[in-house]
């Protein structure tokens, strides 16, 4: 699966077998609330402050598969 600025969260939590944990290094802790699910990476780093482009490269690079 390709992770882009586009690709929601929900996504990554179903196919990431770390993805709580990276997404918590970010400031990211409501995963069981629906709409976090709906948010792309662009539109969560946004609200927490962090630059898309710098979360993409770190998921890219840490996220391991299930």
């Amino acid at each position: 699966m390709e992770i882009t600025k586009t690709t929601s969260l929900g996504e990554i939590l179903d196919n990431y077998k770390n993805a709580e944990e990276i997404l918590s290094k970010f400031g990211m802790h409501c995963f069981s609330c629906p709409m976090s699910r709906m948010e792309t990476v662009e539109e969560a780093s946004v609200v927490h402050g962090i630059n898309p482009d710098e979360m993409v490269k770190v998921l890219k690079k840490d996220l391991k598969k299930k």
